[in-house]
């Protein structure tokens, strides 16, 4: 399963807009077997993921990446995305937990090793993410992608 373009997508173009309706708390708790279908956002708040987003796949080089704009949050081309082609973001943008697994994303350079939490994505990685970076996770994690802007700008602290 996968998210394909219906149409060719130019870089910054939204590709689809996420649906955070659904948030899961004590009284809405996720379908059984559906956890794998959660993403976790500001301030711990936890939403299940609808269709067509819940079926895009991870790529250690992704075509798209999560951008909140105003109240919602859209599925933004990084590059151009030509009709057919597979939507692919990298899971670790925004990302945090001690979640790891096997990444067999195929693409020449996949990481193999995936761990949920941006701050352990391999240093050339994190030089490149920060402009992908949601305003949410910036306030949330702010210390600690200040220590990384200052240590990739050589101020170490």
């Amino acid at each position: 399963m996968g998210v394909f373009a219906a149409h060719d997508v130019a870089p910054g173009e939204s590709v689809l807009v996420i649906d955070d309706s659904f948030t899961v708390d004590a009284a809405h708790p996720v379908p059984a077997g559906e956890e794998v279908h959660c993403d976790y956002l500001e301030a711990g708040r936890t939403v299940w993921m609808q269709k067509p987003e819940r079926f895009i796949n991870h790529c250690c080089r992704p075509n798209v990446f999560v951008e909140t704009r105003g109240d919602l949050r859209h599925v933004v081309a990084l590059r151009p995305i030509v009709a057919g082609e597979e939507i692919t973001y990298d899971y670790c943008i925004n990302g945090y937990g001690d979640t790891v697994w096997t990444c067999e994303c195929g693409n020449p350079q996949c990481r193999r090793t995936m761990h949920s939490d941006f701050f352990h994505l391999p240093l050339d990685v994190q030089r490149e993410y920060p402009p992908l970076l949601d305003e949410w996770f910036r306030r949330e994690w702010a210390g600690d992608v200040r220590k990384l802007q200052e240590w990739l700008a050589g101020r170490h602290p």
